[in-house]
């Protein structure tokens, strides 16, 4: 399964975008623990929750839909993808292969 998560940081309300092939809670630790370097963004702090998911149908969907949610840089936009669902049906739609 292939997924576009977004991770939280409540202390500094900020949010994390990524994409994986992996499952959410590995590639949560691997984010924790320091795996991919210690001068990473999300290796700064080990308070990140999983906020919100995407199930993908690839990865290069995944990853699609990732680049949509980093333009917008909108906290607010982030925030209204759990509480509305069509927002997610209508990226996975648009990002079909």
């Amino acid at each position: 399964m292939f997924y576009c998560y977004i991770l939280y940081r409540q202390k500094l309300n900020h949010f994390y975008v990524g994409s994986t092939h992996l499952l959410l809670e590995t590639r949560l630790e691997h984010h924790l623990t320091q795996h991919y370097g210690k001068n990473k963004y999300t290796a700064k702090s080990d308070v990140w929750k999983l906020f919100f998911s995407i199930p993908c149908e690839s990865l290069k969907q995944a990853r699609q839909i990732e680049k949509h949610i980093r333009k917008m840089k909108s906290s607010k936009y982030i925030k209204n993808l759990p509480k509305y669902p069509e927002i997610s049906k209508k990226l996975k739609k648009h990002y079909t292969e």
